[in-house]
């Protein structure tokens, strides 16, 4: 066989390549409930696109024989399934992307999971999509967790679904059964902001409705899926929003170049715009586009550069850059729809670090306004937030930052938050709109200071808080500690848990909830005692590690010293000076730490104090001899 011209073959490969680059690309999601046949139906695409190899349907044939669940048949669904455990359970768990292209459309499609445990991984591929490709089972209808994919594809700004009613051949291709659910998911969805909604019949496994019609359903005259995804019209243009540029670094390899690197999120920029720092309001011009390919005039959404301002302005990671005349907002309070994806709850008060953008802050939630309940809508009150639930809450950070609100930009609407602890991602939103409360509320400068006023009392203030189970010995051995300071003309004061419970925190109760706020109240407090210049005991059982940090971060450095009174909780049942423990054990006090409330102990004290065949005394001289060893008292 003769070898071809390579010019010609060269040639013919541009002009594919040139073709690919200018088709238009629909980024969509297949989601619903487990089983109704997500990765079947992707796997089915791809099949009757011919875009698999030889190779991949030989794998696909020895997989079928191992893991598939369709007899004798290729089980399409295990082109998707990647992972082995998703092999073996026959569950879909990650987030599976994959490409393909017609003559009229390039694709790029998400296969997120069905499985309640990991609806965050639902969310995370609706984040970026387009449409989404609805699966319901024909035999089952309408699922809780199709109904919750459905509103969090809503939430997420998806204007465009796909109603697929997948399995139609195991309902003898019944269109009553198919009229029946189209007509109510369109009645459940009729609050959601979607511009089309289009039902379709299909069988992902025999392919009816997918890329052909076939003959099983001549009732339905109606669009296959494919020729619905080539031809829906999606109409986002990020490059027509405002310009917004999240700084990822500050690019300076010597003293005469200084440029922000990042990836621009909305807009488009020019050499000679006027751009501003959101955060301080500084203003400058656009001087210099560098792109991957060297030198540009300018550059659009999507595209990562470096741009070199005018002036010598401070902006530094996480900063966002944006047009002058059309600015995001900046806030540290704002509101927000937020899906919780830990198994441990959402408790307001507790400190999360909190990402958006390019910027890491910590944030906490000061108020849950309601929860959504997915199968009525209807708002339930709620004081904390489970695995997988949709609130509408209010959100206070420690410093301001650069936004948006989530309908007009999903890079700069959008936020992650992060257990401080574990660093797992336990949260993700969607800003509303930013809330003004305390903008007009500045901290006043005072003439005399912490400094000054612990000269006056001759010490150096700190907070010492002692934590430990109930009954551990707390609350003796810190009033033996306050006795012993006084002597010494020490000024000092002593927040007890049980006495603050009379006053300040009369209101709470012994919730998890109730104890994070518990601890954030008194925190706030001991950090006035402590500025008051008072060497401050705080005795709280404080038993969840996040809320300690919390406290701790209220100080400066050295000034905070935790102090773990540990007692093993059958000597404290042994104790038992109240009696507290004879009732949680016997049911009558719910929420009791240790029995059925966690305690936390915690990693690094300063102070470890193990209390078994040792007497008070003993422990305060040893407390006191920390105190003078670093020079507090």
């Amino acid at each position: 066989m003769l070898n071809p011209d390579p010019t010609t073959s060269d040639e013919a490969v541009r002009e594919y390549i040139l073709s690919q680059v200018n088709k238009d690309q629909l980024r969509f999601l297949t989601c619903g409930s487990v089983d109704d046949g997500k990765s079947t139906l992707i796997g089915r695409l791809l099949y009757d696109t011919k875009l698999i190899f030889e190779d991949q349907l030989a794998a696909l044939e020895r997989d079928s024989t191992r893991h598939g669940t369709v007899g004798d048949d290729i089980d399409l669904a295990l082109l998707v399934d990647g992972l082995e455990a998703e092999r073996e359970q026959g569950i879909t768990i990650d987030v599976a992307y994959r490409f393909f292209a017609t003559d009229r459309r390039k694709f790029i499609v998400a296969d997120t999971p069905g499985h309640e445990q990991y609806t965050r991984n639902m969310a995370t591929g609706a984040s970026t999509a387009d449409l989404a490709v609805l699966l319901v089972d024909a035999r089952n209808g309408l699922m809780t967790q199709t109904r919750r994919h459905a509103f969090i594809a809503s939430l997420l700004g998806i204007h465009h679904v796909v109603l697929a009613i997948n399995k139609i051949d195991l309902v003898g291709y019944s269109q009553e059964r198919f009229r029946e659910i189209e007509a109510e998911f369109r009645a459940f969805a009729q609050g959601f902001d979607f511009e089309t909604l289009v039902a379709i019949p299909l069988s992902a496994r025999y392919g009816d409705n997918v890329t052909a019609p076939g003959d099983n359903m001549p009732w339905y005259q109606g669009p296959t899926l494919l020729e619905h995804l080539e031809t829906v019209e999606v109409g986002r243009d990020d490059a027509a929003r405002p310009f917004r540029f999240p700084v990822q670094w500050v690019n300076r390899p010597n003293l005469d170049f200084r440029g922000f690197s990042g990836t621009i999120a909305g807009g488009r920029v020019s050499v000679g715009d006027e751009v501003v720092v959101a955060a301080s309001g500084r203003t400058s011009t656009v001087k210099t586009i560098l792109s991957q390919v060297g030198e540009a005039q300018s550059a659009a959404s999507g595209e990562a550069v470096t741009l070199v301002l005018a002036d010598e302005i401070d902006a530094s990671r996480g900063d966002v850059i944006a047009s002058a005349a059309a600015r995001p907002d900046v806030a540290d309070q704002f509101a927000a729809h937020l899906i919780w994806m830990s198994e441990d709850a959402l408790l307001p008060g507790r400190s999360y670090l909190l990402k958006i953008g390019t910027r890491t802050v910590t944030a906490s939630v000061t108020e849950i306004k309601h929860k959504i309940n997915v199968n009525t809508f209807e708002r339930v009150a709620a004081k904390t937030l489970e695995l997988n639930e949709i609130a509408f809450a209010n959100l206070a950070l420690t410093v301001p930052v650069a936004f948006d609100p989530y309908e007009a930009s999903r890079t700069t609407g959008s936020f992650i938050l992060i257990d401080r602890l574990t660093n797992a991602t336990v949260g993700a939103g969607m800003v509303w709109f930013a809330l003004r409360r305390a903008t007009n509320i500045h901290w006043q400068a005072l003439e005399v200071d912490q400094a000054a006023r612990a000269q006056s009392l001759g010490q150096i203030p700190a907070a010492l808080w002692f934590t430990g189970l109930s009954g551990s010995g707390k609350s003796t051995v810190a009033s033996l500690l306050e006795k012993k300071l006084h002597v010494r003309g020490r000024h000092t004061y002593t927040l007890d848990g049980d006495n603050v419970r009379h006053g300040l925190n009369r209101d709470l109760g012994f919730t998890d909830a109730d104890r994070v706020e518990n601890i954030r109240r008194v925190g706030e407090v001991a950090r006035l005692f402590v500025d008051a210049g008072l060497l401050t005991l705080v005795s709280f059982i404080s038993p969840f590690r996040s809320e300690r940090a919390m406290a701790r971060e209220l100080f400066p450095d050295g000034r905070f010293i935790e102090v773990f009174i540990d007692t093993p909780i059958e000597e404290c049942r042994r104790r038992d000076p109240k009696g507290l423990y004879r009732k949680a054990d016997a049911g009558e006090l719910r929420n009791f730490t240790g029995v059925d409330s966690p305690y936390e102990a915690p990693e690094n004290p300063e102070l470890h104090i193990r209390t078994l065949g040792r007497d008070p005394e003993e422990i305060v001289d040893e407390i006191i001899a920390y105190l003078e060893a670093n020079d507090l008292i």
